[in-house]
């Protein structure tokens, strides 16, 4: 017999849970959130994964930028304190953790269980031997790093992003296995605070879901750095001596002195403890199998964060709840919408991407313009050191002087560009013509003015020589 009946229960109390368990509450429903833990609470992006990682990311900028002011005469001493660093840390998180914890949630009306969920039918599920009904469930279990062995290869001086925060040394030589956005950040961070940080990956460059011309800015910015990458390679073996021999395509091996090895080889999934077939969820390749609304096989039970397995970010499980509160609440039902998403790697300088990348437009058949700009030719980007940065749009191919075209994706890497993305991001999103962009005064000097000069360039070669004199005509009436 089901004793406990609710509108929505959620499964997992991260960002894809939090944001529509509260949205929920907040209109009026009875909800129930289920975790396994009360240290889970907060999901990664809080315990193990944004929070923690961009307060590390800032602690290690401020010693970079204390060690470039010799430049001026400044000197600094002495060398990073990975206890002040976790310290500082832990105090960020505390203080996000006043506003996502089970006494807070519970004060503010929302029922909150801890123990393993699983489903014992479509529309039910079994917690600490309870019953527990309702209209809908939502799992939103997350995700977590996903691991490879290595021979000889020990668990102690072995981290990923849910142990890394946990070290209590700064490693002298560290090896990050995986080129992509975690490995960037936190490689990049250690090398800051001391780390001899070395990047092993079996690819061919870094960030490979970047435009390649987007990504060589961040590599050389980071060999800069003095980080090593080794590229078409892998990590064959861990010697008894402390040697991590890395062997590329050729067969060549290089051995290298390792302290700590970081696993940044992307996420997994894990459903098995939900026991998805008593409630006819159908899944395929251990993945659930979801419809455009992240409905799964079982139309009352519905998915939402990395658990959904598209975007594997924290906005992305926002996303997701958007699309369910509005399909939960209006009668007009919306779809999944892909092709405008954005994300920013945090490394310094930051990558920015939005919408759609070179390689989906031309498998979509969609014409369009590709539009590229140092930040040489923006005056901030003089006057802060960053000249190196790019700009990368793909713009509909339209008779450009209209303003009519429209924006469908693009890049930038330079200092702070998940904020200099922002007004292009909203362009894209609301399908904004050009125009506007054109129409703005910009403050000067601001880094955003490049989006202007870039669009104005191109106008200016459409510019016909008939054009150029009638505008003469006119001036001299």
């Amino acid at each position: 017999m089901i004793k406990n009946k609710y509108d929505l229960i959620v499964i997992g109390a991260g960002s894809g849970g939090l944001g529509i368990a509260l949205g929920m509450l907040e209109m009026g429903f009875k909800v129930l959130m289920v975790d396994k833990s009360e240290e889970k609470i907060g999901g990664e992006c809080l315990n193990t994964g944004c929070v923690p990682s961009k307060a590390l990311i800032h602690v290690a900028n401020i010693i970079h930028q204390s060690t470039k002011a010799s430049d001026f005469g400044i000197k600094s001493s002495g060398t990073p304190n990975i206890h002040k660093v976790k310290k500082y840390i832990e105090s960020k998180q505390n203080s996000i953790r006043r506003h996502e914890n089970v006494d807070y949630f519970r004060e503010k009306g929302l029922d909150v269980v801890i123990g393993k969920a699983q489903f014992s039918s479509k529309n039910s599920l079994e917690i600490n031997n309870g019953e527990y009904s309702a209209k809908n469930i939502i799992i939103a279990t997350g995700s977590k790093p996903r691991q490879i062995e290595i021979e000889g290869l020990k668990p102690e001086i072995t981290f990923t992003n849910e142990s890394i925060f946990e070290i209590d040394f700064i490693p002298k030589n560290f090896i990050f296995i995986g080129a992509g956005p975690v490995s960037m950040e936190l490689g990049q961070a250690f090398s800051r605070l001391g780390s001899k940080v070395f990047i092993v990956d079996r690819g061919e460059r870094i960030l490979k879901k970047e435009d390649p011309v987007i990504s060589e800015v961040l590599f050389k910015k980071l060999e800069e750095e003095n980080i090593t990458f080794y590229l078409n390679a892998e990590v064959k073996k861990i010697t008894n001596e402390g040697f991590a021999e890395i062997k590329n395509k050729q067969g060549e091996v290089v051995r290298q002195p390792i302290d700590a090895v970081f696993m940044g080889i992307g996420r997994e999934l894990n459903f098995e403890s939900l026991q998805l077939d008593k409630a006819a969820i159908k899944t395929v390749d251990g993945k659930i199998v979801l419809n455009n609304k992240l409905q799964t096989s079982n139309k009352n039970v519905f998915v939402s964060g990395d658990a959904a397995d598209n975007f594997k970010f924290s906005h992305a499980a926002e996303m997701h709840n958007m699309l369910l509160l509005n399909n939960f609440l209006s009668p007009f039902k919306k779809k999944l919408e892909k092709d405008k998403f954005p994300w920013v790697t945090f490394t310094n300088p930051e990558v920015a991407t939005f919408g759609l990348g070179e390689i989906q437009l031309i498998n979509k058949s969609i014409n369009y313009e590709r539009l590229e700009i140092d930040f040489s030719e923006n005056d901030r980007g003089t006057t802060d050191d960053f000249e190196y940065g790019k700009l990368l749009l793909f713009i509909e191919k339209k008779m450009f002087l209209t303003g009519s075209a429209k924006i469908l994706g693009g890049s930038l890497v330079a200092p702070n560009a998940g904020e200099i993305a922002q007004e292009l991001i909203l362009v894209n999103s609301a399908g904004i013509g050009i125009k506007k962009i054109m129409n703005k005064t910009y403050p000067y000097p601001t880094a955003a003015d490049l989006h202007k000069k870039i669009i104005r360039d191109r106008m200016v070669k459409d510019l016909k020589p008939w054009m150029k004199k009638v505008a003469q005509l006119l001036y001299n009436i």
